[in-house]
């Protein structure tokens, strides 16, 4: 095999099977755009540090020098350079970290981090639109003063700050596509209003009772999009018209708005204000906890934007919504299976809690897409649902430690 100069070293580090998802003709694109490609040779060169981030995504445990070694490995024991070049320090790479910045990896999620589900996955699909979820979460970062300041401990107190993320993901693949970020006390509805414009015609978003209100709700439906939100039972949902499915329309009303009113009926106000909404159909349905001690059902009442029951009955958008929970199980993925329970970013400052939060992120997605193209080689649906993220992690995490160096 032909020796290459110490140079040319990043040209043969990659990522294994991910490499595939995000070759280095795309990162070396996305280092031009960020202002980030090199003026002169170095050790690192940047398109080997994006590829060093991402590693650090998926392997946790291990520390910058380890997660090096595995990168390079084994282009040592094939000999494809000619020098002795040696994995550099662990303050070497923190400062090539801080070089790069966190620019490089939000474009590249961005870019990569599209909606994946084919229109033969019935799962992430309801009535010909594409069914995505969004919910929040908070991560646990490093416990430093720069972190601190910006980004905060969480609502009553906590041993780490935390970043804020709200996310948009796929109900069928898991797959987040877009994600909003905040200060650990950030409101999910402020930061839903950042992902405004990842939606549009032919999607249907389904959201916990956390998001329902008057204003966000017509925010969203104005991009085009249609809804299927849980509503609290203290929402005022009046009985307008009964659908034959059970279902029925009502009026989502301005809150501020209905309390004039019946102050100035109150009042016997000759002219009354009109109170603004938005149509809307009703579904009300009970789920009991088989694993309670003592099971009692529970209500749930969804608000939708499908006013037509023959082309959505009622049970199928029951059905449907529990989907939104699988949002829960992705973050289980990223927080748990991927990162490690327990464990903090471990980024000492702002700028590369956000390199670190994107590469955890892309790392993600291109685990679930391998996932997805491994499913649709054999049996489709069912295989996907039959697939262990974990299990496809470790796969992952075993082809780059053994050979990193060739894209599939």
């Amino acid at each position: 095999m032909k020796s290459l100069d110490d140079g040319l070293l990043s040209d043969r580090v990659a990522l294994g099977v991910l490499t595939r998802l995000v070759p280095r003709d795309l990162v070396d694109q996305v280092l031009v755009e960020t202002g980030r490609q090199e003026r002169r040779v170095r050790l690192l060169p940047a398109r080997m540090v994006v590829y060093f981030v991402m590693a650090l995504a998926l392997f946790f445990g291990d520390g910058y020098e380890e997660v090096m070694r595995r990168l390079v490995g084994s282009l040592r024991q094939m000999g494809t350079w000619r020098h002795g070049w040696e994995v550099p320090s662990t303050a070497a790479l923190t400062k090539a970290r801080a070089r790069l910045g966190p620019e490089p990896l939000r474009l590249l999620f961005e870019r990569v981090a599209v909606p994946m589900a084919p229109q033969g996955l019935s799962s992430g699909w309801c009535a010909g639109r594409r069914v995505m979820a969004v919910d929040g979460s908070n991560i646990d970062l490093s416990d430093t003063a720069a972190n601190v300041a910006e980004f905060g401990y969480p609502s009553g107190g906590g041993a780490f700050p935390q970043v804020r993320m709200v996310a948009l993901a796929e109900a069928g693949t898991h797959a987040v596509t877009a994600v909003a970020t905040g200060r650990a006390r950030a409101g999910e509805r402020a930061l839903f209003n950042e992902l405004l414009g990842e939606l549009g015609a032919g999607i249907l978003v389904l959201a916990d009772r956390g998001f329902l209100s008057y204003a966000l709700w017509g925010q969203t439906i104005a991009t085009g999009v249609d809804l299927c939100w849980r509503a609290k039972s203290s929402t005022d949902l009046p009985v307008l018209e009964s659908l034959p499915d059970g279902s029925y329309i009502s009026k989502l009303s301005d809150p501020l708005m209905a309390n004039k009113r019946r102050d100035q009926v109150r009042k016997n106000v000759r002219h009354l204000v009109e109170v603004p909404g938005h149509r809307v159909r009703v579904i009300e349905y009970q789920v009991t906890d088989r694993g309670a001690a003592e099971a009692k059902p529970e209500t749930y009442r969804l608000v939708t934007t499908l006013l037509d029951p023959d082309e959505v009955p009622a049970t199928e958008l029951c059905s449907l919504y529990y989907r939104r929970w699988e949002l829960e199980s992705t973050f289980n993925e990223i927080k748990t299976s991927q990162r490690g329970a327990g464990i903090v970013l471990r980024s000492k400052s702002p700028p590369m809690v956000y390199q670190e939060l994107y590469a955890l992120l892309l790392t993600h997605y291109a685990v679930r897409e391998l996932m997805l193209h491994a499913s649709q080689d054999d049996q489709g649906e069912a295989e996907l649902e039959r697939l262990s993220f974990i299990r496809s992690l470790r796969l992952v995490r075993r082809h780059i430690t053994g050979q990193a160096a060739f894209p599939p």
